[in-house]
């Protein structure tokens, strides 16, 4: 691995002629009121700092968001209703006037790369904080992007970035450019509006998915057409530019660790980058910024080939990026400080020789983002109520932006990030280890998260070596997803601590439920409880027997998934959530926490994911249908479109419906062979979750 302080006198002697700083005739007028034009951590980031300026904040927020920390977070805040309402531009502009703010601030998404909404936030004298409207104009479409890059001297992948948007003519340049290509928005961003086509047969398909994603997402389905790179990395520049035409880059960003094309984990500096390349990176994001007049913070996204070492201009982000926090890590620096200072017509804090020795001497940043999703089911976005919500401790190298607390709902009309923790440390194997800990430390109830996944990670030996690429999860997947077995010990936990719970009187009895079964005379001197690792058609059941022989004593038996463990004189101490077990080999602490029969168990630094078992006849008392010939939908979702009609016979992995929620496709596919009896439900339609959309006709036997 090359260290980031390597070539110090080399990066001097690259950047020093760019270096100097133009303070002549500078003129600045402070800020003393902000309105921020954004929810959730972003929100919560640009208030605290504008809090520590001085400067006064108005919030805004939807009728989903009415109880969500950023609304709660300022006396000034106002309801603008629809869900939708953080892209209506006039709406936010009328409410920042009528509340005596000076400048607004975009955070990132929504309005924050909308040309129009800038230029029209000066014209009614606010200050955006952010870059002239006409440099978004001009980074905001791709096509134009790339054109201004080439004139600038900034290498461009090949592609086609013309007007012609018929799909037949698309296809034909796709062979000219040769295939894999890349279908892509070119107004868009977030990995949204984006899909691989590998060869000709599939093109047209991943065109139209791309469009539409585009249209839902940015109001715009034009398309360019570029080369696909086979092991590609995500590298990135972060720069900042003032309106006396200072330019510096505040070092490179590393976000190759993707999934549906967006990012889950950044670290600054790039592993495994040669120094001169590094340096040519900065030099050209800095001619990038110069090329259109910037000012403020910007990334310059580059696509590097592994394969030769040559890297390409893929866009501009003309805003601040949610990894923002790595780089404010290597360098010591307030970004958001920095928007403020250089929107108010101040100069650059920092030159470029200052910034490069900084990065030299502050080691390694890793940022993972924490998300609502299931990676189990293709990274499946999730949402629902954090009914519990542990955070590692804080510390000057451990931070968490995060936009929820214990007890909030991540609604599924927004993205799902829960959470962004961020950690530094000396050298890149001191972060990865600081980062697998704090992760250890990460404990949430209520919903899918990518926690365990990216403790996984962490642990990963090719992530380790820094040998990162685009398709990292997919080149790695048979063991980043190993099924994982449920030791003896987790489930005698689950069994103690749900007793444990009964005992102490702050749960429903189980002798009076379905889960827990009373045994004999005597209710507290033996239970039995039954767990599921899961719920699909190869779940096994796991029994517990459980005889208590004296105070917090107990004898535990585990039968089941070839499991036949018996422990005697376990000594099992409640401390509600959590227990301290005393086995006869070992002491395991766990937190239980209970949300109906969902049994969720934190121990050793894992979490574990069990449910209690339905005794048939509970189900049949209950009228409990059988929903083995129909498809439910995972989370609450708008259905976009149906793949099939009613009669079709369908093949296994088929698509089936095809719905949207947090702003991202899903592709709904059929899990078995059959012919399709009903769709429940046509396109536009909102599904909560668990709702049929696919009935199947019934197999006779």
């Amino acid at each position: 691995m090359i260290p980031a302080s390597r070539s110090r006198a080399f990066a001097r002697a690259i950047l020093s002629s760019h270096g100097s700083r133009h303070l002549s005739s500078t003129s600045s007028t402070p800020i003393t009121s902000v309105l921020i034009a954004n929810r959730g951590e972003i929100a919560l980031r640009v208030g605290r700092t504008a809090s520590e300026l001085g400067v006064r904040c108005t919030t805004i927020y939807t009728d989903p968001d009415a109880h969500s920390q950023h609304a709660l977070s300022s006396p000034f805040a106002v309801n603008l209703g629809a869900a939708n309402a953080y892209l209506d531009g006039e709406r936010i502009i009328s409410v920042a006037k009528e509340q005596g703010c000076e400048a607004l601030h975009p955070g990132y998404g929504f309005l924050s790369e909308n040309s129009a909404f800038a230029k029209r936030c000066v014209e009614e004298g606010l200050v955006f904080i952010g870059p002239p409207w006409k440099a978004i104009e001009a980074m905001g479409n791709k096509s134009r992007s790339k054109d201004i890059m080439i004139k600038a001297g900034v290498p461009c992948i090949p592609g086609y970035h013309g007007t012609n948007q018929e799909p037949e003519y698309l296809l034909e340049e796709a062979r000219k450019i040769g295939f894999p290509v890349m279908v892509k928005a070119v107004k868009g961003g977030g990995g949204k509006g984006m899909r691989i086509a590998f060869n000709e047969q599939e093109f047209l398909d991943k065109l139209e998915s791309a469009k539409s994603e585009g249209r839902n997402s940015f109001g715009d389905d034009v398309m360019l057409v570029e080369k696909y790179i086979g092991t590609p990395r995500h590298i990135e520049v972060q720069i900042f530019a003032d309106k006396y035409g200072n330019a510096v880059a505040l070092g490179e960003r590393d976000c190759s660790l993707q999934r549906r094309h967006q990012k889950i984990l950044e670290e600054a500096p790039a592993p495994n980058l040669a120094e001169d390349i590094r340096q040519d990176l900065w030099e050209k994001a800095r001619a990038a910024a110069l090329a259109v007049g910037y000012e403020g913070a910007g990334t310059v996204e580059f696509i590097f080939d592994n394969d030769t070492n040559e890297f390409f201009f893929m866009e501009m982000n003309t805003r601040l990026q949610v990894e923002h926090p790595v780089t404010e890590a290597i360098t010591g620096e307030d970004l958001v400080s920095w928007q403020f200072k250089v929107a108010a017509g101040e100069p650059l804090p920092l030159d470029q020789e200052t910034i490069a020795q900084r990065i030299s001497e502050r080691g390694w940043a890793i940022e993972a983002r924490i998300y609502a999703e299931n990676p189990s089911q293709n990274f499946m976005p999730d949402s629902g109520k954090l009914i519990h919500l542990r955070t590692p401790q804080i510390s000057q190298s451990v931070r968490i932006d995060a936009g929820f607390i214990e007890g909030d709902t991540v609604s599924s009309n927004y993205d799902g990030m829960i959470a962004k923790l961020i950690v530094s440390g000396p050298t890149r194997e001191v972060a990865i280890g600081k980062l697998h800990a704090a992760l250890q430390d990460y404990k949430v109830v209520g919903l899918s998260t990518n926690i365990e996944f990216l403790k996984k990670i962490c642990k990963s030996p090719a992530f380790i070596r820094g040998e990162v690429e685009t398709g990292y999860i997919q080149k790695h997947n048979g063991e980043l997803f190993a099924p994982e077995s449920v030791e003896p010990e987790t489930f005698a936990q689950a069994a103690l601590g749900l007793l444990a719970k009964e005992l102490s009187g702050s749960g429903v009895p189980a002798s009076q439920g379905p889960h827990g079964q009373s045994i004999g005379f005597a209710p507290s001197s033996q239970r039995q409880f039954t767990f599921l690792t899961s719920t699909g058609s190869d779940a096994e059941l796991v029994q517990v027997s459980i005889n208590q022989s004296g105070r917090n004593l107990f004898d535990v038996i585990v039968n089941g998934q070839g499991l036949d463990m018996t422990y005697t004189n376990v000594i099992c101490e409640p401390l509600a959530p959590s227990i301290s077990t005393f086995f006869p080999h070992t002491r395991i602490e766990s937190t239980i926490i209970a949300d109906g029969d969902k049994i969720t168990l934190f121990q050793r630094g894992k979490q574990t994911q069990l449910t209690l078992a339905t005794p048939s006849w509970y189900e049949k008392a209950l009228g409990l249908k059988d929903v083995a010939n129909s498809i439910l939908a995972p989370m609450p979702c708008k259905v976009l479109r149906n793949e099939v009609k009613e009669g079709d016979a369908v093949e296994k992995d088929q698509a089936l419906v095809v719905i949207e929620s947090m702003k991202m496709e899903t592709v709904i596919r059929s899990p078995q062979k059959g012919v399709i009896a009903r769709l429940v439900h046509k396109e536009g339609d909102i599904c909560k979750a668990g709702t049929v959309l696919v009935l199947f006709e019934e197999v006779s036997r």
